[in-house]
């Protein structure tokens, strides 16, 4: 063999090695074996939640409610014996973050199905890893609608895509609203309000536009850090707006309903168009000016779903602190997790995978089945619901069959009110 030659051969072994190394690191990562997994009396089930950062508040309330249900299923028998053992990792609501702490779930802690999964940027960077390592990855919270839209085999969603939030704004508002004029008031920083939620919330309100066709729409934004909110406000008010639509935080949602309280700004109707409206804290920094605020939302203790109030209760008790829906999603999360490794041919992730397919169960957030439907597939359908502060407490007022107690609409003027 020439010098030409055996440098040619060189090239090819060495391209090979390569190769055959590329494959077995692969095959260490699947852990293809689910060697560590399933051990003689555990099984190691991953969670993926923001537990600092922005989105910290939000994480803390899912990873208590994920806890409380692992240790009730533990003490019930656990799955078919064997202990669940819940590894919680920190994505801090950053894509690389969460991008590391999957890869440290599946090769280091090696474990069966991922849960969890909040903010929709990091959740989908999740689940594109979770796909190409084939770990089932049942999603509770994000809600961007191209998650579910991708053919991803190993990726599941409780919790409705984005899309569907306003589903039931739009019929109360054909069916009772009859708005005409809409006013648009949103945060105009590059994150916008609710840590990343300013343009999904933009998005929302073209839908709503879409659907219902508004004659006459005002859109307003503003600086972050902004105080005075008094002069957009007198602006809007010079168009007289059935509806004011409001993308804010909770401190800004406050003011801005404090100082329109002092222009006498009365719409037929204010929304929150962000997930902290139907949060205590919203209610207890807006104080009375709260009252008669309507936002959509997936879940209250009063959704007519067996265990709601119970789950309810149990958190307050355990944790001395108020839950919402997100904290009902991860725990009805954690159930169906549980379900799927029960009936699970084979604890596999091929096995897990196949029985989460397969699951037809009421949880304390609504029955949970995965469908096909449109363009998406592995989703879960719920309907959102109507909620409004009325008197200082949230109360479900739409749809009819599942109200607590009738809508207040439109709602009364200010100088109507009894105002502290």
């Amino acid at each position: 063999m020439n010098l030409k030659e055996s440098k040619v051969w060189k090239r090819i072994i060495t391209k090979r090695v390569a190769k055959v190394l590329s494959i077995f690191s692969t095959f260490l990562l699947l852990g293809v074996t689910v060697t560590g997994s399933v051990l003689a009396d555990k099984i190691k089930v991953g969670v993926l939640l923001p537990l600092t950062g922005k989105l910290a508040k939000f994480g803390e309330i899912e990873n208590k409610s994920f806890l409380m249900a692992v240790d009730e299923i533990n003490a019930a028998g656990g799955v078919n014996g064997k202990k669940i053992d819940l590894i919680i990792k920190d994505t801090a609501g950053k894509p690389d973050v969460g991008r590391s702490a999957i890869k440290k779930l599946i090769s280091q802690d090696k474990v069966l199905v991922v849960g969890g999964g909040f903010s929709s940027q990091v959740t989908d960077k999740i689940a594109a890893l979770t796909q190409q390592y084939k770990i089932p990855f049942l999603i509770n919270t994000a809600s961007s609608d191209v998650i579910t839209e991708t053919k991803r085999e190993f990726i599941f969603r409780l919790n409705p895509p984005a899309s569907e939030y306003l589903n039931t704004l739009t019929t109360f508002l054909r069916k009772v609203g009859r708005i005409n004029t809409a006013a648009l008031l949103y945060e105009r920083s590059p994150f916008g309000p609710h840590y990343g939620f300013s343009t999904s919330g933009l998005k929302m309100f073209t839908r709503l536009r879409e659907k219902v066709k508004f004659k006459k729409v005002i859109k307003m934004s503003y600086e972050a850090g902004t105080n005075d909110f008094i002069p957009l406000l007198i602006r809007i008010k010079a168009n007289n707006p059935d509806l004011v639509y409001l993308i804010a935080n909770i401190i800004d949602a406050s003011l801005i309903l404090q100082q329109s309280r002092m222009i006498d700004l009365n719409p037929k109707m204010f929304w929150g168009g962000t997930s902290g409206f139907p949060l205590p804290e919203f209610q207890e920094t807006a104080g009375p000016a709260s009252d008669y605020v309507f936002s959509a939302t997936l879940w209250t203790p009063s959704v007519p779903y067996p265990g709601a109030k119970e789950y309810y209760d149990k958190f307050v008790a355990r944790y001395d602190s108020h839950t919402e829906y997100h904290g009902a999603e991860a725990y009805a999360g954690m159930y169906v997790i549980a379900d799927a490794l029960k009936r699970a041919k084979t604890l596999t992730r091929e096995g897990v995978r196949d029985a989460l397919a397969t699951t037809d169960m009421m949880t304390v957030f609504g029955p949970v089945k995965f469908i096909s439907y449109g363009q998406k597939t592995q989703q879960n359908s719920l309907p959102a619901f109507l909620a409004q502060w009325i008197n200082g407490k949230l109360e479900t007022v739409w749809p009819k069959n599942v109200s607590t107690r009738k809508y207040v609409y439109p709602v009364p003027k200010w100088d109507q009110r009894y105002i502290e």
